[in-house]
């Protein structure tokens, strides 16, 4: 099964934080590959805990992500 995850750097302290949204556990390294590791750690914990039904109940279909340059302040001005 292919999950979605989500890498957020860190511009003032560097590294990584991993998470899946909707489950609660994340992971941090100083690279993406040492958070993605950090990560499935938190999320065996987790299943060790909630179960993996729980788990896999809140793992929502692949999500298509794009990114886009847009100008909050120019859209808010109409």
């Amino acid at each position: 099964m292919a999950i979605s995850i989500e890498l957020i750097p860190d511009p003032d302290e560097g590294g990584y934080t991993a998470c899946v949204p909707d489950i609660p556990a994340y992971g941090e390294g100083e690279t993406e590959d040492d958070a993605i590791a950090d990560l499935k750690v938190a999320l065996k914990a987790f299943i060790e805990v909630a179960g993996l039904d729980e788990a896999l109940s809140r793992v929502r279909p692949r999500a298509v992500v794009r990114e886009l340059d847009l100008d909050l302040a120019e859209l808010a001005r109409g």
